[in-house]
Order: C-alpha cells, then structure tokens, then sequence
C-alpha cells in the first residue's frame, strides 16, 4: 500500500473520528470553539491586522525591494535566500505567528522568491509576537517581567540557528549573489523601489482596500483554525486519550532528569501554545525548568499556528516540510538557549515584577489597551471589509 493509499485513509479516519466525538460530545465541542473564537476576536484579530495591513501596502509601495536590496549581502551569505527574505524575517519577527508564512507565500507568488528560497525563508520566520514573550508569558504567566528578555532572545537566537541549519537545504542549487559597493547597492535599491512601485501602481484607495481584504481573509482561515483545534484538544480530553500522553510525557521528562510535573503542564501547549505556557508558568518546578520547557513551546508553537502556517504555504503551493521540520529544530534551540542565557543573565527565582524593563512596561500598556478594546476593533475591521466587499459587488454587476 502506497503512502498516498495511507494519507487518504488516515485523513478519513480522523476526520470521521472527530465528528462522532463531536456527536458523542457536544457540550465540551461547543464550549472550546466558542473559547477558541472567542480569543480569535479579542486578541488574535487586533494584534495581527495592522501588521498584515502594513505588509500589504509595503510590498505595494515598494519597500520590500528596497529593503531586499540592503539586505542582500547579509542574508544570502547566511541563510541562502534574497535579501528580501531579510524584511520578511523582521515583519515577521514584530507581527508574529504566521505573519512570515503569509509573506513568504505571497511574495513566492509575485515571483520574487524561487520554490527553494520560500522553503527555506519559511523555516526560520515564524516568531512569536514581542507583546506575547514580553508581557503575556512574562509577566502575566511567570509573574516575572524580567524573563521577558530572556523569552525574547531564546526565541530569536533559536529561529536564527534554524536559519543557519536549513540554508543546506537542497544546497546542490548554488547561489548568484557578487559583492558590490555599498555606494552602488544603496543606488541600485532606491532605482528598483521606485520601478517596482510604478510596475504595480495601483490608486492609494484601491491599493488600501486590496490590503485590509486580503488581510481579512487570512485572520479569517486563522480563527477557524483556532476555533478548531481548540475542540480537537478538548475532545481528546474527554476521551481520557490526552491523560494517557500526559503520563508517558512524564515517564520521559523524569527519565531526562526534569521535574515530572512539567509533563501534564507541557502537552496543551502541543497543541495550543497559549494554554501550554500558562501551565508551564504555574507549574510546581524550578523557574529554570519552567523557563527552558516554555521556551521549547514557544519555538514549536503549537499543532494550531501549524496548521494556520501550512495552510497558507500550501496554498501558495510551497512544501511544508521545511516550516515543520524548522518547528523542532527552534524548540531544541530555544531551549538550549533559554538554559544558558537563563545563567548568564542571572535570573533570580524571587517572582518580583517590580523588576520589569521599561520596555515591558510599555509593551503591558499595549498589550492592555489592545485587550480592553479588542473586540470593537474587529467587529469594525469587519464592518469596513463587508462594505468594501458589496461596493466591489455593485460596481462589478453595474458594469
């Protein structure tokens, strides 16, 4: 029996598995859903939007070109992919999960990245949102701000060693890059901004409204991704299935010499970081314990922002290999990298948020204020994309 004979019926089996535990279960599968839209559209859908918005019109306006020009003596030396991969890996590191697979994606389409370029940028650019490391899992999970830097460089420091491991990826295709003068590079790359914008050109309000659609569009296969997982982690509780991964998890962490109790604390995050890290940070363990395993999750992210990457990636008609195989190389490294910056920086285990950077101090008050006015801020992104959406119909049928 071939592999695909096996997908396919595998596929089935889950799917059709899934809907009897929905039957069988109802009140758990409605209840997760809800909580799973619920924090799409508080704090998944304002925290994201602005910055795919933003990518929108960058592209359109021609600064990614600018930026890849800059950039191309950098990251093609490094991690084998155009300097445009270099404001991919930024956007994405500032806008969070899946900011740079949607990047990735729609610049592969645009033909500026080949097949193994987006393969290879996907790996290492899904990063976690600053506000998220900084005040959500810092502060407001371990009660601790000043573990906010070390979740943030943990974090970066892992995605970067990915980048560096997968630039071997098909490494038989041989890069074209030549050095050149700085002089010339920075006049070569205001020259390709301003071409690339005139190519494009498009009036500021059709080019705004393509942007607030498309970033509609995607946050909206994200909820749906959020909603489900959510449900399939729920049924699977109920089914008694998730309490029997949690004791092998802690056989194998106690076998490892950690504390057993990051076991059952550990495996929500598998599936959804945001519940797997609140366990972890109120787990009874030693801070560096909690720190390195919240890290790994951080990194692997969760089964629910793989299925939101992939999805895109696969659209585009990009394989998912590397984007996955990246996940597990970044939990290993952040790991890693949480354990020795957790000395290095001399973290104490005393849970004092008086310690706070200034910075996480301004990334709370963002983080709050997004909160507290989550809701309206998507219930009119969504009016607005309705409206755009019935005008475009209008004018198209007048026509």
């Amino acid at each position: 029996m071939n592999r695909s004979k096996i997908t396919t019926y595998l596929l089935a089996a889950g799917s059709a598995g899934t809907v009897f535990l929905m039957i069988r279960y109802p009140v758990a599968a409605a209840t997760a859903s809800y909580q799973g839209l619920e924090l799409w559209w508080e704090k998944v859908f304002p925290a994201l939007f602005p910055f795919f918005v933003l990518s929108e019109l960058m592209i359109g306006f021609g600064v990614v070109t600018l930026a890849g020009a800059l950039m191309e003596p950098v990251m093609r030396p490094l991690f084998r992919v155009p300097g445009i991969g270099g404001f991919v890996f930024v956007m994405g590191l500032f806008s969070g999960f899946p900011a740079g697979a949607r990047m990735t994606a729609k610049l592969y389409q645009e033909k500026k990245l080949t097949k193994d370029e987006a393969e290879r940028l996907s790996s290492f650019t899904n990063f976690s949102n600053p506000l998220f490391l900084f005040n959500v899992t810092a502060v407001q999970f371990f009660h601790q701000a000043s573990l906010g830097i070390v979740f943030a460089l943990a974090h970066y420091i892992g995605n970067i060693g990915v980048g560096l491991v997968m630039r071997f990826y098909h490494r038989n295709i041989k890069s074209d890059y030549e050095s050149s003068r700085f002089a010339s590079v920075l006049a070569k790359a205001f020259r390709s901004m301003h071409e690339d914008r005139m190519r494009r050109y498009k009036p500021f309000g059709r080019m705004l409204g393509d942007a607030v659609i498309a970033s509609v569009q995607t946050l909206l296969v994200i909820g749906g991704f959020i909603a489900l997982f959510s449900m399939i982690y729920q049924l699977l509780v109920q089914t008694g299935l998730i309490r029997l991964l949690s004791s092998g998890l802690t056989v194998l962490i106690k076998l490892c010499g950690f504390t057993p109790s990051l076991g059952p604390a550990s495996l929500p995050g598998v599936f959804e970081l945001t519940i797997g890290t609140h366990e972890i940070g109120a787990a009874s363990a030693p801070l560096q314990e909690r720190v390195i395993f919240a890290s790994g999750l951080l990194g692997f992210c969760g089964f629910s922002i793989q299925a939101q990457a992939v999805s895109i990636l696969s659209q585009a008609g990009i394989s998912a290999r590397p984007f996955l195989i990246g996940r597990l190389f970044h939990a290993l490294f952040s790991s890693c990298a949480a354990w020795i910056l957790y000395g290095i920086l001399r973290v104490t285990s005393r849970l004092d948020t008086n310690t706070a950077f200034a910075a996480s101090k301004g990334l709370g008050s963002v983080t709050d204020k997004v909160m507290q006015d989550g809701p309206m801020i998507t219930a009119f992104v969504l009016l607005i994309f309705a409206c755009i959406l019935l005008r475009r119909t209008m004018v198209k049928h007048d026509l």
